[in-house]
């Protein structure tokens, strides 16, 4: 006798599964009791070998590599697909005597070969291994009270959203992007919550590889309080991305971890339905600053003053302004002295800050060079995001070779002062223009072949940690500063 809810007193409608079983079209409505015959207590429970389970990689199956109607055997980790008769599950559950399986889909979990399905409390933190959910006021409670650790199933302590990342090969300088966003706390509080995002379609063909849904998956273990150890792997993120930028950015060579930022925010934004406002995704709302560019043509060195008068009375030659939006502001070191005697040889140069932001207030002009013409252009901020992108240029391709600028920038870690590059109509709109630190990415090394790691501020503790890969220390914050910093990301202060 099975128990049902059904209206009017209709028939249920059966329907073939998968594996070619009749099933109820409610069964979803099926109440689990003692005279319903599809659920059964379980007497392989503990058969289950949770230390084995790692829900972070691709959901397919270990023999036919499909992605479709795949189960997790619960006894030793691996995929296998179906759980009908003739399945590469029903074959493993038979030859290896393993019982307890999981879809990895329903989040539902079955005994084979009997083909049951097992409802039990005690199998909860599996499935919430699997999809870790958070509910708001959880949300709210990250950067307020004091965090807990949390305890893996092999003992170690761990603290929620301070985790290593795997680096699979040579995926670094995607690990320390994503660690850096997983601190924007209105980034991260977006995608700890899936309904923030459900209901975004899906591109065709993007089933299983889509974006969105990976970022915050990803998000949400890297927070998970009551994960099985002490680390995630964003296997399944970056497969997303190898495939989204078209093999742009791989797990095997070593990338620029700007390059995959710029990519990664507006591939988002674009992934999100957004379009040119500032608040159409969560994207724009939190990075999206505005500026004007002036630019002015300059004239041949080969003329005299008056050839040269009359060009700069020319239109062509007139300054131009442009208003253009950004995610992140490009600061350009000095170039390092080229020559050192034998007592200076072991100083490195160092400069200040504010010596890189004065690019951007306005009345500063940089020379560009084209194939063709030479250009002055002078930037100046108009509006600042909630959250600013230092990406400090250190790399310069010459001719033969990629050169690096080993120059240290000198910062304060909190009440940075954007407001001096603020245009003057501007300055009066915004109450703070105070900023502090909350990630800083840093690379080690000679070009192409250095490591990057990051230093992220966990809110809740006020305190910094050092993650490189699986690696996490905690670090002063007097340290950061001595790094050769390439990308920071500062906090509005009266957001904090």
């Amino acid at each position: 006798m099975s128990l049902r809810i059904a209206s009017g007193g209709s028939v249920p409608k059966k329907t073939k599964t998968e594996n070619g079983l009749e099933r109820s079209s409610d069964d979803e409505l099926e109440t689990p009791s003692a005279f319903n015959p599809k659920y059964r207590v379980c007497p392989y429970l503990d058969t289950i070998n949770r230390p084995l389970l790692d829900f972070d990689f691709e959901k397919l199956c270990s023999i036919s590599l499909t992605r479709i109607n795949v189960y997790a055997c619960l006894v030793c980790g691996k995929y296998f697909q179906g759980r009908g008769t003739n399945t590469h599950a029903y074959t493993h559950s038979v030859s290896e005597a393993h019982h307890v399986f999981l879809n990895l889909q329903t989040l539902r979990f079955y005994c084979l070969p009997d083909n049951y399905e097992i409802i039990d409390s005690s199998l909860d933190d599996i499935k919430y291994v699997l999809n870790p959910t958070f509910v708001t006021q959880d949300i709210r409670n990250l950067d307020r009270s004091e965090p807990k650790y949390s305890r893996t199933i092999d003992g170690t302590l761990y603290l929620p959203g301070v985790v290593g990342l795997n680096n699979i090969k040579a995926n670094d300088y995607c690990n320390v992007v994503l660690h850096a966003l997983s601190h924007v706390g209105p980034l991260r509080n977006y995608f700890l919550r899936e309904q923030s995002y459900a209901r975004i379609k899906r591109p065709p063909g993007d089933s299983m590889f889509n974006l969105v849904q990976r970022f915050g998956e990803l998000m949400r273990k890297i927070w998970n309080p009551r994960n099985f150890k002490a680390h995630v792997s964003p296997h399944e993120m970056l497969q997303a991305v190898v495939l989204w930028s078209n093999k742009r950015f791989q797990i095997t060579e070593q990338g620029d971890p700007i390059d995959f930022l710029s990519w990664f925010l507006h591939t988002l934004h674009r992934a999100m339905k957004g379009n040119k406002k500032p608040d159409s995704s969560i994207i724009y709302k939190i990075f999206l600053g505005e500026m004007k560019i002036y630019t002015r043509k300059i004239p041949p060195v080969d003329l005299d003053d008056t050839q040269k008068a009359l060009l700069l009375a020319t239109e062509e030659y007139q300054v131009k302004c442009e208003e253009s939006n950004f995610l992140y502001l490009t600061c350009d070191l000095p170039p390092p002295p080229l020559f050192t005697d034998e007592f200076r040889e072991n100083i490195i140069p160092q400069v200040n800050l504010y010596q890189l932001l004065a690019k951007f207030n306005g009345q500063t002009e940089k020379e560009y060079k084209t194939y063709k013409d030479n250009f002055l252009k002078r930037f100046e901020i108009t509006r600042l995001p909630q959250y600013i992108i230092l990406y400090i240029k250190r790399f310069t391709k010459n001719t033969f070779f990629l050169e690096k600028n080993p120059t240290i920038v000198n910062f304060p870690i909190k009440n940075v002062d954007f407001g001096d590059i603020l245009s003057m109509p501007n300055r009066d709109q915004i109450k703070d223009t105070k900023y502090n630190l909350v990630a800083n990415i840093v690379h080690d090394g000679e070009p192409k072949k250095g490591t990057y790691r990051a230093h992220i501020l966990h809110k809740a503790n006020s305190k910094w940690y050092e993650m490189q890969d699986l690696h996490v220390t905690e670090i002063l914050p007097q340290m950061i500063t001595l790094t050769e910093s390439y990308i920071q990301i500062y906090e509005r202060s009266d957001d904090q």
